[in-house]
């Protein structure tokens, strides 16, 4: 099971860019279930505020909508997590978001993200979607 970070899903529905073919094929690959993902509710809304900036909000909700479905069901964030995450936040100002602690905690087999800050989180599992090698492992492409 990965967990997918915000990143992937704005690139996989965004402009040209190299991240884009990856980002597309990681959601490919969980929508023919070769690749079991999830994500919070935290990265779903996160999603749709970055979208609505270029796009239209119904375009931005109405596609959220369908990634909370895709990824579903979505990791429930607790008080653990929260305490955890803001020690992680305190001490490494690279880091702004807490979806390390829920790959952390979840035992994830990768948080797949484009924010190369959570390369540095102790124990976490990280994927880049641009290193093409583990991707085409995790993909099966």
């Amino acid at each position: 099971m990965i967990v997918v970070d915000t990143t992937v899903l704005v690139y996989a529905v965004g402009q040209d860019h190299p991240l884009r073919r990856p980002c597309r094929d990681i959601v490919a690959a969980i929508r023919d279930g070769r690749v079991g993902a999830t994500t919070s509710p935290q990265v779903v809304q996160e999603f749709a505020h970055v979208r609505s900036r270029r796009r239209p909000r119904g375009d931005a909700a109405s596609l959220a909508g369908d990634f909370a479905r895709l990824l579903a069901p979505l990791i429930v964030v607790d008080e653990e997590d929260l305490e955890q995450g803001l020690s992680l936040f305190s001490n490494d100002e690279r880091l702004g978001a807490f979806d390390a602690v829920a790959a952390l905690r979840r035992d994830a087999d990768a948080l797949v993200s484009a924010d190369r800050a959570f390369a540095a989180v102790p124990q976490l599992p990280y994927l880049d979607p641009g290193d093409t090698d583990r991707l085409a492992v995790l993909t099966g492409r």
